[in-house]
């Protein structure tokens, strides 16, 4: 059975574009690559990390679980020279599962929808450009209300923009 899997993968460190296309070719090989939003440039969400960040949500048709997607794009990461020093920290790459189809997940190293992705700016501006009316399972808004909604105000814009 495959199941759409919704991805958000970012870093503000090191060689952001090229560890950002890696990443994605990396995440291609988890499944067909179905949908990828623009790159973003984001400010630095949580007040830890310094530099600005690549942002880009995309999405895979694939027929891993979600637990074993979690221990691939973990892997991504640190292939790509993640280390977890601080939290919200620097780093090379980050991949964070948003959704997995329509799917409720509740563990304690799992949770989809992501639990902050409604309070991010950074996520929701590439999802809503790729999946604007798809429903949050659990708030029922789409990504385009949720986008009007969010409070946060940092700067996020499409890269080269």
């Amino acid at each position: 059975m495959f199941e759409k899997a919704v991805l958000i993968l970012g870093g503000n460190k090191g060689l952001r574009e090229v560890l950002l296309r890696s990443a994605v070719e990396a995440v291609s090989k988890l499944g067909e690559l179905t949908l990828a939003s623009k790159i973003y440039e984001t400010e630095a969400w949580g007040g830890v990390a310094k530099g600005a960040f690549l942002n880009q949500v995309v999405q895979i048709k694939t027929a891993y679980s979600a637990a074993e997607l979690l221990a691939f794009t973990q892997g991504i990461e640190m292939d790509l020279g993640r280390t977890r020093e601080e939290h919200w920290g620097d780093r090379t790459m980050d991949i964070d599962i948003i959704y997995f189809g329509d799917r409720i997940i509740d563990t304690p190293t799992l949770r989809i929808p992501h639990p902050f992705l409604a309070e991010r700016k950074f996520v929701l501006a590439p999802l809503a450009e790729i999946l604007p009316e798809f429903i949050h399972p659990v708030l029922g808004k789409s990504s385009l209300e949720m986008l009007k909604d969010c409070e946060d105000r940092s700067e996020v814009k499409k890269l080269g923009s």
